[in-house]
């Protein structure tokens, strides 16, 4: 193409095809490293060191986190650029500023600018994101951005960062054909943000991980926090339902303590963490989405997030459960199947992209573990017949994959 596309649909649709994209083809458009990311920034005059930072890695709880740290540095009177994915139902949810997405037009402008330099370097759809958002955080003149890792730490692009603070959540198998097969393996990658004499607050300790993250901080004497010997304050809460978040919550009060140059008063930490999804426009965590019967999304995908859900649903009120489920095929399902109820009924089914589980084979699975099914080639119609047949007391369930519940919200 001899010039950039015209309207902000033809930009999008060009980005999509043009730039290797993970989210839709998976492994050939995973390429790991910072030299084009660091060819952005020079390209871009180094926006990313325009103002501090805060990098937020793990395998779970990264979003929540990172909105979290948003509302309450929001809410304290701070002007703050929050760059997440990925996204559900709309690229720009990925970079907000103040809990507001950017505009169509400065989306086009950037493109329109660069649309060159973007064809002679052909970066990935993450690394173009990622250099849109510190560019875009440098001319809004944010007072902080909050960062989230896209896969890993040690090579994702958002790790030319230099923040003044590091957070790593957890550490569970997920992507492990690209982060390593073990726990203590994908430890190692996440600990790469792990930056010399940085702050660094780990959300969970546990035997396999904590030597990992504790030699690469004595490595690089960078202070290592753990969360869970900070004492959360009696009474704070979070808006965000499930209780994986009581754990985010605590990581991310960990880190405003830390957090030095910033005034944050008891009021904006209160009303902070009580309204994190009006604030921050957050989506997709455990989001009652319907009443009679309760209707509910949440975008766990792995192992962990659905041990999370087993605890969850323990303590929903419910006569009979309806999930309906879909995955995209690099996930381990196998090992996720252990975690739901045989009791349920399960409305299997998979989302319009290409890297979602043919449903066919999402049901050899679940009816060789001793489940009975239905399958559904399309996420409306399943949810469809989902609400048809729950009564008003029961709990119908939206899961496992970000692209199912993008489709229901």
């Amino acid at each position: 193409m001899s010039k950039p596309p015209g309207t902000y649909e033809e930009v999008l649709a060009w980005l999509y095809q043009q730039l290797p994209y993970f989210q839709r083809q998976g492994a050939q458009a995973f390429r790991p490293g910072l030299d084009k990311i660091s060819q952005l920034m020079d390209h871009l005059g180094q926006p990313h060191k325009a103002y501090p930072t805060l990098h937020i890695g793990g395998t779970n709880g990264k979003g929540s986190t990172s909105h979290m740290l948003s509302a309450v540095l929001q809410q304290a009177g701070y002007r703050v650029g929050l760059y997440t994915s990925p996204h559900l139902k709309d690229f720009r949810e990925r970079i907000k500023i103040n809990g507001r997405m950017m505009s169509k037009s400065q989306l086009m402008e950037f493109v329109h600018r660069h649309f060159t330099f973007f064809q002679s370097l052909r970066p990935t759809f993450f690394e173009w994101s990622v250099a849109l958002a510190f560019n875009l955080f440098k001319q809004e003149k944010v007072d902080i951005a909050i960062v989230e890792v896209g896969m890993g730490g040690r090579l994702d692009a958002t790790n030319i960062l230099e923040p003044v603070l590091s957070v790593i959540t957890n550490i569970s198998l997920d992507h492990t054909q690209y982060l390593g097969a073990d726990r203590a393996s994908i430890a190692g990658e996440k600990a790469g943000i792990i930056k010399p004499n940085i702050p660094v607050i780990i959300g969970e300790k546990d035997p396999i991980t904590a030597p990992v993250f504790e030699r690469k901080a004595r490595d690089v004497n960078a202070p290592l926090h753990y969360a869970q010997d900070t004492l959360l304050p009696k009474g704070l809460k979070t808006d965000l339902k499930g209780v994986y978040q009581a754990q985010n919550l605590l990581t991310a009060y960990t880190a405003l303590q830390l957090l030095q140059g910033f005034r944050i008063s008891a009021g904006a930490l209160e009303k902070g963490f009580a309204q994190v999804a009006a604030i921050s426009g957050f989506q997709g965590r455990w989001q009652t989405l319907g009443e009679w019967p309760k209707i509910i999304a949440d975008v766990s995908h792995n192992e962990a997030g659905f041990s999370f859900l087993k605890a969850q649903l323990a303590q929903e009120d419910y006569v009979q459960l309806h999930l309906v489920i879909g995955f995209v095929k690099d996930k381990e399902v196998t090992k996720i199947i252990p975690y739901l109820p045989k009791d349920a009924r399960y409305y299997l089914t998979q989302s319009g992209g290409p890297r979602s589980l043919e449903v066919e084979t999402l049901s050899t699975l679940f009816t060789q573990n001793g489940f009975s099914c239905t399958t559904y080639k399309k996420v409306a119609v399943a949810l469809q017949v989902a609400k048809k047949q729950a009564d008003s007391q029961d709990l119908i369930l939206v899961t496992g994959s970000t692209f199912v519940v993008a489709e229901v919200l």
